[in-house]
């Protein structure tokens, strides 16, 4: 069964930077794990001492159940799709997809039906006999891929692999990506600091940040419960709204204060909060719960606040309203066909029940 893990792994480089520092994860078998984090945060790094392009500095490297720490690259059975295609520009589509398993003395026989079967997969077999200059990026990078896939490697290592492309050709490569991991059932390890190529592709997602993992699971709970500040800014197509708040009680019930508007907590959804009260914290909400008042004729008037639209900012079937009050400011993302205008007073209602609090010195989440 192939797998990835990482026990405790850490990457120290001679000017004393820690680029990892003691991370630990397993890549199942079949499964799509996407690194995912700002420039500088370890993720290729990390790729890179799976591949054995890096050493490790402390911790072990399992691929499969054999430690890789001092297995050479071309001895760990993977295969790695870069950011640069990485073509012989004087080589045909095919000798490019061959070229490795030429090197490794296969028979040719095995090397034309691996070439082929790959191309079909990629629907590539028209280009093989073009060479790379007369591709178009995303040809170029499927060729890439084909190579990778000939190889019928343990594991996938793939380093940004779409971050050239452009986004229409992105978007199409994901699906593709996706669609091709379903039919060969290989455990792939993918790098991206594209938040959406995160929650689109991956099973897993693993959110790094200088160095450090920060959370591992599905697109899904890492977007619905961020464990910390860094993971709930970071994930998401428009950043959670962060707003400093003191947590108050009165008549038995719980509020965050805002200063112009108050937030009341439903009962019982974060069990460790009393001990808060009195104490200033972040709340957080996605802008995608933040509604027009007008689409939510039922809602509590407690839960409605009035604030002045400073930006608008259209995104076809959606508007981007950016508000804000004496105190704070928020995104709310609201349907095209608002009545909100540029400078005026609005209301829009908060779904409360979707909160988010996080502890003001740490930055943990409040459970």
């Amino acid at each position: 069964m192939a797998k990835v893990i990482l026990d405790h792994v850490t990457k120290r480089f001679p000017n004393g930077v820690v680029a990892v520092n003691d991370a630990t994860l397993e890549v199942k078998d079949r499964e799509f794990v996407v690194l995912v984090g700002p420039s500088g945060c370890g993720k290729s790094t990390t790729l890179r001492m799976i591949a054995g392009l890096e050493e490790v500095t402390q911790g072990n490297i399992y691929i499969g159940d054999t430690l890789v720490n001092d297995v050479p690259p071309k001895d760990r059975d993977i295969a790695m799709v870069f950011q640069s295609y990485a073509l012989y520009p004087h080589m045909t589509v095919y000798d490019n997809m061959a070229f490795g398993l030429k090197l490794r003395k296969f028979p040719k026989a095995e090397i034309d039906r691996r070439v082929r079967e790959a191309a079909r997969i990629l629907e590539i077999e028209h280009l093989l006999d073009r060479k790379p200059k007369a591709l178009s990026g995303g040809q170029r990078q499927r060729v890439a891929l084909g190579r990778a896939i000939v190889r019928e490697p343990k594991v996938f290592l793939m380093d940004e692999p779409l971050s050239n492309l452009d986004a229409k050709l992105r978007v199409q490569m994901r699906a593709e990506l996706s669609k091709l991991h379903n039919r060969l059932q290989t455990p792939v390890s993918y790098v991206t600091h594209d938040q959406i190529e995160a929650m689109t592709m991956g099973d897993r997602i693993v959110v790094l940040n200088d160095g450090i993992i920060q959370q591992v699971g599905t697109p899904l709970d890492v977007y619905d419960n961020p464990v910390n500040l860094f993971v709930a800014t970071f994930i998401g197509t428009l950043p959670m709204n962060t707003m400093n708040a003191v947590l108050k009680q009165e008549g038995g019930r719980i509020y965050a204060d805002l200063g112009s508007f108050r937030l009341y907590i439903p009962e019982g959804k974060f069990k460790t909060i009393g001990k808060y009260i009195g104490q200033e914290v972040i709340v957080g909400i996605r802008p995608e719960n933040i509604f027009d008042r007008a689409s939510v004729p039922d809602a509590n008037e407690e839960d409605v606040v009035t604030a002045t639209v400073d930006v608008m900012e259209l995104i076809g079937s959606e508007v981007n309203l950016y508000m804000s009050t004496p105190t704070t400011s928020f995104t709310a993302r609201v349907d095209a066909h608002t009545k909100a205008q540029d400078g005026a007073q609005h209301q829009v209602v908060f779904n409360t029940k979707k909160l988010h609090l996080f502890d003001k010195k740490t930055e943990n989440a409040i459970l």
